[in-house]
């Protein structure tokens, strides 16, 4: 039966939204008649796209990261307890927690209602659902276990979730201290040193090289510190915009898996991910070729995405994933040794899940020790640097006082 929107007005005059089923919007006005309403505004649910807001050209997913995952568990809940796909979505859309949520899963349940698979009604909002969510989705309703799908689905988008708010908690500290160390030393350079020097500017006496040196920085950095602050942030468009360019970008990415710590870093979350994506659509049923093009899409390093579609080209050519992917020596030696094991047990989506929860481990582990590295260094390093600038200003100061003597 397809939903309506609407707006009217009770007795009281107090203006009322929802959504109400019904045949037609005839009907739907009816039906609000009978509840003592007078309706103002009648629409179709579908007349109106669910990640828009009135008035808004610019607008954020309907979904976060987090609010999706919490809202797959929900359902799978709901689905593998039994309830009807139709009437876990009613559900749902009675508790969402804004508008806009009620929206989008009113516009899923008339799509569902109308005679869709779920997967289809979910591919109509690419923005709140990404290709890989689908295929998932179509993959259980096929099987015909669409709430076990839907408890792993749920599972990988909060394991994602953990792993990725644990590398910015790790990254976080260190650049907090390392945006304050700038700041502290910008004012320093800027203001104090000028201040202090101006002092012994009248005394024509040679000033020591350090102070001469550090009031040249400092000349420097008020007269075209604007300047350099404006070729920063033309730099830092220009490798924006070059980025774009699909061979730079993928040159960048294989050259930033080469560096000494953040390469072995981006290596391990990437391959992380690709298993885990690949286990969650080996495991919903879904083709291994199908399944390795949709998890090599997710792959933000271009290098490593490449290397993963030549992967499938083998694969498709006939080669075991194993083999395929030990061809590749940017993913990690634990990925296709995994595989292997997957492919000779006939258990290759649970050998790829476990190599993708060792992978995150391995990434966690490596991302702590790397922050609390940075700490003790950041600090020292901001401790030199100040130290520096006292000694420019207490050098003329000792000698003065010789001089005096």
């Amino acid at each position: 039966m397809p939903a309506f929107t609407f707006e009217a007005l009770d007795e009281q005059g107090q203006t009322r939204k929802g959504i109400v089923e019904a045949d037609s919007a005839k009907a739907a006005r009816s039906q609000l008649r009978a509840q003592a309403l007078v309706p103002l505004a009648v629409e179709p649910v579908g007349d109106r796209p669910a990640g828009a807001a009135t008035g808004h050209l610019f607008t954020r997913p309907v979904f976060g990261t987090a609010a999706l995952a919490i809202w797959t568990r929900q359902l799978a809940g709901l689905v593998a307890s039994g309830l009807p796909l139709e009437r876990a979505l009613t559900a749902l859309s009675e508790e969402a927690e804004n508008e806009r949520q009620r929206h989008l899963v009113a516009v899923l349940r008339a799509e569902v209602n109308a005679g869709s698979t779920f997967a289809r009604a979910l591919q109509q909002h690419p923005r709140e659902f990404s290709d890989i969510y689908c295929a998932v989705i179509g993959a259980g309703e096929h099987s015909g276990h669409l709430g076990l799908v839907l408890e792993r689905l749920a599972d990988d988008l909060e394991e994602r979730q953990e792993l990725r708010a644990k590398l910015v908690g790790a990254a976080l500290y260190p650049a907090i201290v390392t945006l304050v160390a700038i700041a502290i030393v910008l004012f320093l350079v800027s203001y104090v040193v000028p201040q202090v020097a101006s002092v012994f500017a009248g005394t024509k006496r040679a000033l020591p090289f350090l102070t001469v040196a550090m009031l040249a920085l400092s000349a420097f950095v008020r007269n075209h510190g604007w300047w350099l602050g404006i070729a920063l942030v033309l730099i830092a468009i220009g490798a924006r915009w070059s980025l774009g360019f699909a061979t730079f970008r993928q040159k960048f990415d294989a050259a930033w898996l080469n560096l000494p710590l953040v390469g072995r870093l981006a290596r391990g979350y990437n391959a992380a991910r690709f298993a885990g994506t690949l286990a969650m659509l080996a495991g919903a049923g879904v083709p291994i070729l199908k399944a390795l093009q949709a998890a090599a899409e997710t792959l933000n390093n271009r290098a490593l995405r490449a290397d993963a579609l030549d992967a499938l080209v083998l694969v498709r050519e006939g080669a075991p994933l194993a083999s395929a992917l030990a061809q590749k020596k940017r993913f990690p030696s634990l990925l296709p040794m995994f595989a292997r094991l997957g492919e000779q047990t006939g258990q290759l989506p649970v050998m790829l899940q476990r190599a993708a929860t060792q992978l995150s481990a391995e990434v966690q582990r490596r991302a702590l020790h790397l922050a609390t590295l940075l700490e003790p260094l950041l600090i020292v390093t901001m401790g030199l640097v100040v130290m520096l600038i006292v000694l420019a200003v207490l050098l003329p100061i000792i000698q003065l006082n010789q001089f005096m003597k």
